[in-house]
């Protein structure tokens, strides 16, 4: 289908304009599927400045992944940006994927090393034959094609950097082998935020990073997403939420007015724009998107 505007993620970003983006999670059957693409349905008239879709853990819905991915690329008005990891597989079979993408006419793309294939936690063991780190996989990309391609940012740091500042000479040496932007794990506060742009510059990098927005509407699934990506729920989130636990409908109202909260402040500390992890929901994040004034 015919998209307005530039054709390829890094005009847009290159233009100074906000993005508004949302991330999606593989469905495990068909029954979430079609769930899912109500979710995509739904948001779809916000004209979001692009979507993508991940991975399952340890890669396993790879397939699925690329199929929705081609699905939203020839199927909705929306830009769709493929998902990339190196977990489970060698360079041929990476090459096969960019490829499928390509196909579809997906020419933007988000590249992760992936977690351990152990799960939280385990050492990081490369797939034989395949890539160790994020930095090689942007190059491997960028190699194939005239792609955009987009690398993952951590406000707290990953879990297996040595320091803070080590985290952000990753990222510098990612926007130098060919990442042209990144987006952030999921995160609560804004000063956190602010303070990665702040490394990341002093490392040598400036492509934009655009802060991940993940509505608490459900604590304890928030949390076990918080300690997948390294990131702390703070005492302000939990002391708000906490007594609210009982009560699902005002968790969620609190949990959506927190998140409001959040994106105003990087807003208008000048983050250049939101993505939003929906949990294949569309609700909280189109309360989210209109709370803040945002129209398609």
């Amino acid at each position: 289908m015919d998209r307005p505007g530039p054709q390829r993620l890094r005009d847009v970003l290159g233009s100074g304009e906000r993005s508004f983006s949302f991330e999606f999670f593989p469905p495990k059957d068909d029954d979430g599927e079609r769930r899912l693409w109500t979710a995509i349905r739904e948001l779809e008239p916000l004209a979001p400045t692009f979507v993508s879709v991940t991975y399952g853990a340890g890669g396993g819905t790879r397939g699925r992944t690329v199929r929705i991915t081609d699905r939203i690329a020839t199927e909705t008005t929306l830009r769709p940006v493929g998902h990339l990891t190196c977990v489970g597989q060698d360079v041929a079979a990476i090459r096969t994927v960019v490829g499928q993408y390509a196909a579809a006419g997906v020419h933007d793309l988000l590249t992760l090393r992936g977690d351990p294939p152990g799960g939280p936690g385990s050492p990081w063991e490369p797939h034989p034959g395949g890539l160790e780190h994020a930095a090689q996989l942007v190059a491997l990309v960028r190699s194939l094609g005239d792609f955009t391609v987009g690398v993952a940012a951590f406000c707290e740091g990953h879990p297996e950097a040595a320091s803070l500042a080590d985290d952000a000479r990753v990222l510098a040496e990612k926007a130098r082998a060919g990442a042209e932007f990144a987006v952030t794990q999921l995160f609560f506060r804004a000063e956190d935020y602010f303070a990665l742009v702040e490394r990341a510059a002093a490392a040598g990098c400036d492509i934009p990073i655009v802060p991940g927005i993940m509505p608490v509407t459900n604590l304890r699934q928030v949390r076990r997403f918080a300690e997948l990506s390294g990131a702390a729920v703070p005492a302000g989130v939990t002391d708000r939420l906490e007594p609210l636990r009982e009560d699902p409908r005002a968790l969620r109202t609190a949990g959506v007015e927190l998140a409001v909260e959040l994106c105003e402040a990087l807003l208008a500390g000048g983050a250049p724009g939101l993505h939003y992890y929906t949990l294949n929901r569309s609700t909280a994040t189109r309360e989210i998107h209109a709370a803040l004034g945002v129209t398609a």
